[in-house]
């Protein structure tokens, strides 16, 4: 580290040997004190180390220099806390979201500040700050080999970006450091649009499981097993409405064939372990010849093991314990079913909100289904009933109140 004093070793300019730039230390009223010169030239970083010492000394003898915690002091503190206290209750991805987004914008724009100068209109500027296309001025010095992004975040990255800096200024309350929490909606906020999720409508799920089936006839002998799994999955996802990751995690003692008492159907009950923990979900009929094959369908051998008897899949074995990702979109491409008509692309995930919209169109009780999917009776009517024409009855839309006689003839004599 190359080191500089100045104004009689009060203040000092150094450079780290990772940085381009100058910065500057002092030690007043008790407390060490550094910042950041912005300054490739040593003049220039001594100019600028005076006029901020200087500037902390009127601070410090008028009574304004603050010595509080700082937003990344709170945010430090937020996420040890956080990490344990939510063990088991929150997913690891969602813990190490909050850390990914303090580390990569929440503490690069207010990690320096006091954290009582938090405040709406300092949220606002952070808004307006992330929404406008930063392009990095020193390419040669960027870690990522990606190009800057032109575009701004989506509103949901920037809403969970929000939900972050209020877990951190709630840590701050709790710890007596702030007295109340600063308004951090939206000053201009719309009313957001309602956009249903992709999905497959009846012909268009027709006419996937018609393609997964022929790709099983069509396929290389070597991708075989995997074409009849993936057209497997398609059938069982679209007849319980599971998450993938819920998938992902379903062992074959999880799922018991069982006949229903209600209708007389052979159906799955399927003990569900995903994000909401442990649920239960009952499925069509048209789920049981898909897990029935699956249940006999014995594992791949490899050429070496091509004299040892076949393996069937165990109890404690996952039921899709492949990854089918690529083989799907490929499918997807080859029918022209990746993209919706608003350009959203479909998933596995569509395979969810097409069991969720089939229900619905065949007249099936909506708080019955959000039980049945793990999830809200809001969620559904926001992001699926709000677009399934068949929710909607016509006979109380187009209802006609009977007019007294007196006025039926005038409109008759008037038509």
């Amino acid at each position: 580290m190359i080191k500089h004093s100045i104004l009689g070793n009060k203040v000092h300019v150094y450079k780290r040997e990772n940085s381009r730039y100058w910065q500057c230390s002092t030690y007043l009223k008790g407390k060490n004190r550094r910042t950041s010169t912005k300054e490739d030239s040593l003049e220039a970083a001594k100019d600028f180390a005076e006029d901020w010492y200087f500037e902390l000394r009127g601070k410090a003898k008028a009574g304004l220099l603050k010595d509080e915690k700082t937003f990344k002091d709170v945010a430090d503190q937020f996420l040890s806390e956080y990490e344990v206290i939510t063990e088991g209750q929150r997913s690891p991805k969602w813990v190490e979201g909050h850390a990914i987004r303090l580390r990569v914008h929440l503490n690069p724009f207010f990690g320096g500040l006091p954290i009582s100068e938090i405040t709406s209109g300092k949220v606002q500027e952070y808004r307006v700050h992330r929404m406008t296309p930063q392009p990095d001025k020193n390419p040669e010095h960027s870690k990522s080999n990606r190009p800057p992004k032109s575009t701004p975040p989506a509103r949901k990255t920037l809403h969970n970006e929000i939900v972050t800096l209020r877990q951190v200024l709630k840590t701050a309350i709790r710890h007596g450091l702030l007295s109340a929490l600063p308004d951090l909606s939206p000053p201009y906020k719309t009313q957001g649009k309602i956009v249903h999720r992709p999905w497959f409508s009846p012909a268009e799920y027709k006419q996937l499981y018609e393609a997964t089936r022929a790709y099983t006839k069509n396929c290389p002998p070597a991708y075989r097993w995997n074409a009849e799994q993936l057209h497997d999955y398609v059938l069982f996802m679209a007849n319980t409405g599971l998450r993938p990751d819920e998938a992902n995690n379903l062992q074959h003692r999880d799922v018991e064939i069982v006949v229903d008492e209600w209708s007389g159907d052979t159906i799955l009950e399927i003990e569900v372990r995903g994000k909401r923990g442990v649920g239960y979900c009952k499925s069509t009929k048209g789920a049981v010849r898909p897990y029935e094959r699956l249940l006999k369908r014995a594992k791949p051998v490899k050429k070496k093991d091509a004299d040892k008897p076949p393996e069937f899949p165990k109890p404690t074995d996952l039921v899709f314990p492949g990854n089918h990702i690529k083989m799907f979109n490929g499918v997807l491409e080859r029918s022209e079913l990746k993209l919706d008509r608003d350009g959203n692309a479909r998933t596995s995930y569509s395979l969810r909100h097409t069991y969720i919209c089939l229900r619905l169109m065949e007249g099936a009780d909506i708080y019955q289904i959000a039980k049945n999917c793990r999830t809200s009776v809001e969620m559904i009517e926001k992001h699926y009933a709000a677009h399934i024409k068949t929710t909607l009855d016509a006979s109380a839309i187009n209802v006609r109140r009977v007019r007294p006689a007196r006025i039926a003839e005038e409109v008759s004599g008037a038509e």
